[in-house]
C-alpha cells in the first residue's frame, strides 16, 4: 500500500470534496478538512474545490466541544463527490447511526475514495471497509481497533497509510498530512505546498513516518544542529550517490550512532528518507520542466530513468511519464 508522497493508483482529479457530519464529530478534525478544501480566493496554482459538508437531511449535528452545525447537504450528496472524507470522532467505542455507515458502504461501492482522519478509522471498520486492509488511527487507539475488528490489519507506527480507495491516518497533525497528501495526489506540489503555507504547516511528511519521534528535533540553528547540516547538503546534491558512511562523515558520527540519531530526529532510516527526497524531488520536476526523464533521474541520484521507475512507481503509484502526462492533463484543465 502506499504511504508516500504523490498520485495513487486509481485517485481521481478530486475537485468535489465530500466532509461527513454525524453527531460526536471531532470539532478540530473537521474544521481541519475546511481549511484544506474551502474555496478560498488567493491561493495560486490551488484548484477550486467544491466541498460539500453532508448529514443526515435536516438534521442539525452536534460535534465535539459543544458545537453545533447543520449539514449542507444530506447524505446522497456523498455520490456526486470525487472523495469523501470521515473527521475524527470523540467516542470511537460509541455505534454509529445506520443511515451513516450504509452511506459510506454506497460511496464505496460507487468506487469513490473515502480517507478518514484519526478515529475516523473506527467509523470506516464499523462499516466493514477495512477488513483485510492495513489501516492506522491515532498510536493510542490503535490497540482498542485491533481488539474491535480483527479483521483489520492495524499499523500504529505510521503517519497515514491507503491504497487508493480507502486511507486513514493517524492523530490531529496526521490528518493534516494525509490531506495535503491527497491534494499533492491529484494536483501536484505546488497545490499542496501552497495550501501547507496558509495554514503555517509542513508540506510534506512522508505517511511512512513514525507517529511518534522519542526525542524532539533539535531546535538549535542549522549551524548548530548537525544532522539538520546534513540534510541540508544532501538535499543541494541529491544527484551524489550517498551512503551512510558519506552521511555519517558529514555528521561526524560513527555510521550506527549516525543512523540511530537520525532515526530518532526524522522518524524514518536515513537512506529510506533519502529516497523519499529523490522521489518528491523527481516529482517537483516532472511537474515543473520540460527536462527529459534520463535527466531528471539524474539529477535526483538515480542514475537512469531505468532506475527511476520502480521506486517512482511503489511510491507515486504510476510511472513517471504518466504521472507528467497525467499531471499537466490536469493542470490544464
Amino acid at each position: 500500500m502506499s504511504t508516500a508522497a504523490g498520485p495513487a493508483a486509481g485517485v481521481p482529479a478530486m475537485r468535489t470534496v465530500g466532509c461527513l457530519l454525524f453527531d460526536g464529530v471531532r470539532a478540530f478534525d473537521y474544521a481541519v478538512i475546511g481549511e484544506v478544501w474551502a474555496n478560498r480566493a488567493g491561493r495560486p496554482g490551488v484548484p477550486a474545490f467544491d466541498l460539500r459538508v453532508c448529514g443526515p437531511a435536516g438534521a442539525r449535528v452536534r460535534l465535539g466541544g459543544g458545537l453545533e452545525r447543520l449539514p449542507d447537504h444530506g447524505l446522497a450528496a456523498l455520490a456526486g463527490c470525487d472523495l469523501v472524507l470521515v473527521p475524527g470522532v470523540e467516542d470511537p467505542a460509541a455505534a454509529r447511526a445506520p443511515e451513516i455507515l450504509d452511506a459510506l458502504r454506497a460511496v464505496h461501492a460507487r468506487g469513490v475514495p473515502i480517507a478518514s482522519l484519526c478515529a475516523g478509522a473506527f467509523v470506516l471498520a464499523e462499516a466493514g471497509l477495512l477488513d483485510g486492509r492495513r489501516a492506522t488511527t491515532h498510536w493510542a487507539l490503535a490497540p482498542e481497533l485491533a481488539r474491535r475488528h480483527p479483521a483489520v490489519e492495524v499499523d500504529p507506527e505510521v503517519l497515514f497509510t491507503g491504497d487508493g480507495e480507502l486511507w486513514t491516518s493517524a492523530g490531529v497533525a496526521a490528518g493534516i498530512d494525509l490531506c495535503l497528501h491527497l491534494v499533492r495526489s491529484a494536483h501536484g506540489q505546488q497545490a499542496a505546498a501552497t495550501i501547507a503555507r496558509a495554514m503555517v504547516t509542513a508540506p510534506f511528511r512522508a505517511g511512512g513516518q513514525a507517529q511518534f519521534i522519542p526525542s524532539p528535533v533539535p531546535g538549535a540553528a542549522l549551524a548548530d544542529d548537525p544532522l539538520g547540516a546534513v540534510r541540508a547538503t544532501v538535499l543541494g546534491a541529491l544527484g551524489v550517490p550517498w551512503t551512510v558512511g558519506r552521511l555519517a562523515k558529514l555528521a561526524t558520527m560513527s555510521e550506527r550512532s549516525f543512523a540511530r540519531h537520525f532515526t530518532a530526529a526524522t522518524g524514518i532510516p536515513p537512506l529510506r528518507w533519502l529516497l523519499e527526497q529523490r522521489v518528491l524531488a523527481a516529482q517537483r520536476l516532472l511537474e515543473e520542466t520540460d527536462l527529459p526523464v534520463d535527466e531528471i533521474a539524474t539529477r535526483c541520484g538515480f542514475g537512469s530513468a531505468v532506475s527511476l521507475r520502480p521506486a517512482f512507481v511503489r511510491r507515486i503509484g504510476v510511472a513517471p511519464r504518466d504521472y507528467r502526462r497525467t499531471f499537466r492533463g490536469r493542470d490544464a484543465g
